[in-house]
């Protein structure tokens, strides 16, 4: 395996820099490279001819490349692999020579050096132990001593690395033997657990070596190497018959000994992350209490947060594989004495106080990996998901963070912790069940809050998850305050203003959008219950300022007139519908009145007229003067605060349009009303809308009512026709002034073919000639094209009626003058 590459338990490491430039170590790999490939002829040449003693010479040259201190160990891998492979054929060789000499062990130490003469000793005495089981026990442990005689750091990591290598595939893997001398399990673990101590203090000590400059070249070159070390790890994990009460005594013991001992960060970082990863799950639920304790030993420099979110994504994801391949989940696997939320949650509690350097994102990502393991592992404890929220609410205390700034790294981890428990739950109702959330969410400043509370206001969104009662919309109402109220800021006056200015036009208006969408799923099915949410929600959204409430509060009086209409439709089981009906319309009332404080008189004077209507299909009793009020309040509005002139048309236009279809005035209320907006539509500033207002008062007195019935009067219907004419004359615009008649002859029209009998052909041929003398001298323009299409058309319709000959009306179109 090349040490460099990725594994299983591992991250890839940088590939290294060169210490003496990359040309330099290029020419010093390749002259020992060559060096080494010529002795490996020379020692295959030997080995052919049956000359051993110069074949193990040659051996021991090319070994001896092994001891220079020159090459980075990337180079030195390159030369340690050239080599290791050479030494297989050394090996074959032994191997058919074992039987004749019989010495071979004591003659390969005969080597001067002694890197060369450990080599040649593994490769022996793993033929040894291929030839004879019963030295297996005894070559394993003086092969892992005798390579104690090696301690330079890199030379002493490759030499302990074969001898891994070599006897990967003959430890002892089983818990009982009739020859003690072939060894057990138990001297597998020991011999694998001494190189491995061996391997990590080299690698450790390659950290003090050199100069204090260098520093950041060794750590790249010791990440490089840390595979080495790993390995032995992944050899532990590999014995079968390595039981989970092996595993507990002596194998994961005399793994942390060696790595709290070691006090050195990146060691112990890269170990215990190996440790995570190549043992089973299983074994971790049974040793969580002294892996997590070990965690809190650890040196200032190790990054203890990431050590305990893998093992905790490491056990979350074995709870998903389990769910989804034995349709159980992790708490059926777990021993009935494990349990995994209390075991992580004191000993994190214990990492954060004995780890006082711990920077703070880091703990309250801590924090973040428990919620994650409490979600998945227990997903039915609130109470956990709860305590978690606490706990970090109480480190939040302690340190006295308030207000945190959206700036800063801790409030990304607080946010993300905030917005796991609303994506896992998916339901606000059981987001407020959690005691600790809101005392944490205001911890952050008012931009967090405010961001937090439209995130959890767009799931409700997409849940569609509806608000049933008025202590639960109380509470919501709380949660998402940033978003229906600006920040209370005691510091400075003009705060509100500061607040306001940051903000986008069209983003607020989205988002308030976003809000009045949610007023609709504070919603229960009981009249009575849906009564005191639309009083809770009015406390709250009332609060806004007129850049608010101008979004939220028609929802609200909306959602108030629907409850209106549920009353009436249950009125023979509730025998005080009426009164409810008036409570609720005086809840609207007085809601709309805000929003005419508010400046918004266009808006208040519509929901007016809304509620005119709402009032008028109930019939609740006492409803007329109700819906007369409603209507008084639409009148004041337009005469004190509306002056713009076409806002002031709409309106006029608008509060006859809703008087024409009520029928619940009688003469007492209804006339006064007819009377005001004739004279409200006469008064208009601009000539056209006094004559456009004028004849659209003519409804009033056809198809208006009143004590229900249309009243038809003929009379005043002409009038209001006629006064219309009257003031379209006054026009100096010609344009303006034959577009007015246009209009005039299409509402004539409808009189007379509804059958006003006072309406003759003669005031239609009139109108028309009027028309025909008028429009050829209009210059052309886009308005001139428009008046003519509309022309046209208006008799297009009356050529239709003549052809038809008045089949069906009441009047007859003959005598009508359209050439």
């Amino acid at each position: 395996m090349y040490p460099w590459s990725s594994a299983a338990y591992t991250q890839s490491a940088p590939l290294l820099t060169m210490p003496n430039g990359f040309d330099d170590q290029d020419k010093l790999l390749a002259e020992a490279i060559s060096t080494a490939r010529k002795q490996a002829f020379q020692m295959n040449h030997f080995l052919d001819k049956d000359r051993m003693l110069d074949a193990l010479k040659c051996a021991s040259t090319m070994l001896s490349e092994l001891r220079t201190s020159l090459l980075s160990p990337k180079s030195y891998y390159e030369l340690y692999m050239a080599i290791t492979d050479e030494l297989c054929h050394l090996e074959l060789f032994f191997s058919e020579k074992c039987e004749k000499d019989a010495d071979l062990y004591e003659l390969v130490q005969y080597s001067h050096t002694i890197v060369p003469r450990l080599y040649l000793l593994i490769t022996v005495g793993i033929v040894y132990i291929k030839r004879d089981k019963t030295l297996k026990r005894s070559i394993l442990k003086d092969l892992v001593e005798m390579c104690r005689g090696v301690q330079h750091p890199l030379r002493g990591l490759f030499l302990r690395n074969y001898l891994l290598q070599c006897t990967r595939n003959i430890l002892p893997d089983v818990l009982k033997t009739e020859n003690e001398n072939e060894g057990t399990v138990t001297d597998a673990i020991e011999f694998v657990l001494t190189n491995f101590a061996e391997m990590n203090k080299l690698w450790v000590r390659m950290q003090h070596q050199g100069h204090s400059s260098e520093k950041n070249r060794r750590e790249k070159e010791r990440e490089e190497l840390k595979i080495l070390v790993g390995t032995n790890l992944v050899r532990l994990s590999q014995l079968e018959s390595a039981t989970l009460d092996t595993y507990k005594r002596k194998i994961l013991p005399g793994i942390l000994e060696q790595v709290v001992s070691c006090r050195d960060a990146i060691a112990q970082e890269y170990l215990m992350e190996c440790i995570i990863q190549v043992f089973p799950d299983e074994f971790h639920l049974q040793t969580l209490d002294p892996f997590l304790k070990s965690c809190a030993q650890l040196e200032a420099g190790v990054n203890a947060k990431n050590i305990i979110i893998s093992l905790i994504d490491r056990l979350a994801a074995y709870n998903q594989r389990s769910g989804m391949t034995s349709g159980t989940d992790i708490e059926s696997l777990i021993p009935g004495e494990v349990e995994l939320f209390e075991v992580f949650s004191v000993q994190v509690a214990n990492i954060v106080q004995a780890r006082t350097d711990m920077p703070l994102e880091d703990t309250i990502s801590l924090q973040v990996s428990l919620l994650s393991l409490a979600q998945k592992v227990y997903p039915d404890r609130v109470d956990y998901v709860d305590k978690v929220l606490g706990t970090t609410n109480q480190i939040l205390e302690q340190l006295e963070m308030n207000n945190i700034s959206h700036f800063l790294s801790v409030n990304q981890e607080l946010s993300r912790l905030i917005r796991i428990c609303i994506d896992f739950y998916n339901n606000i109702l059981t987001i407020i069940k959690l005691n600790n959330f809101c005392p944490l969410l205001e911890k952050f400043d008012y931009i967090s809050r405010k961001s937090l509370a439209l995130y959890l206001v767009m799931n409700i969104l997409e849940f569609e998850t509806f608000i049933p009662t008025a202590e639960q919309a109380d509470h919501v109402l709380k949660i998402i305050a940033p978003l229906i109220k600006d920040e209370e800021n005691k510091e400075t006056s003009n705060a509100k203003t500061t607040t306001n200015e940051r903000l986008d036009p069209e983003e607020f208006a989205e988002e308030q959008g976003v809000v009045a969408r949610f007023i609709h799923l504070m919603k229960s099915d009981e009249p009575d219950t849906q009564y005191k949410i639309l009083q809770a929600a009015r406390k709250h959204l009332g609060s806004g300022g007129p850049q608010r409430i101008k979004h939220v509060l028609p929802p609200l009086i909306f959602a108030a007139y629907q409850l209106a209409f549920k009353y009436k439709a249950i009125a023979e089981q509730d025998e005080n519908w009426d009164k409810k009906c008036q409570k609720i319309l005086q809840y609207c009332h007085s809601t709309i009145a805000v929003i005419a404080k508010a400046d918004l008189p266009e808006l208040a004077l519509r929901l007016y007229l809304q509620g005119a209507l709402v009032i008028g299909e109930i019939a609740y009793t006492n409803h007329e003067t109700v819906a007369y009020d409603f209507m008084t309040q639409a009148f004041s509005l337009y005469e004190d605060e509306i002056s713009d002139s076409k806002a002031q048309l709409a309106a006029i236009t608008l509060i006859m349009s809703t008087f024409e279809q009520m029928s619940c005035f009688g003469e007492e209320n209804a006339e006064p009303l007819r009377t005001n907006c004739a004279l409200a539509a006469a008064k208009l500033l601009k000539k056209p809308d006094q004559c456009r207002g004028v004849v659209a008062c003519a409804a009033l007195f056809w198809s208006g009512k009143q004590n229900g019935e249309e009243m038809r009067d003929e009379k005043r219907t002409l009038d209001c026709l006629k006064k219309g004419a009257r003031i379209a004359s006054q026009c100096l615009d010609t344009g303006v002034q034959v577009q007015l008649y246009v209009e005039l002859l299409n509402h004539y029209l409808f009189y007379f073919e509804r059958g006003n009998s006072l309406i003759t052909v003669a005031m239609l041929n009139q109108l028309i000639a009027k028309v025909n003398e008028e429009l050829p001298n209009l210059e052309p323009s886009e308005e001139t094209k428009q008046i003519e299409m509309h022309y046209k058309n208006t008799l297009a319709h009356i050529r239709s009626r003549i052809e038809s000959n008045d089949a069906g009306l009441e009047v007859s179109f003959a005598g009508i003058s359209i050439n």
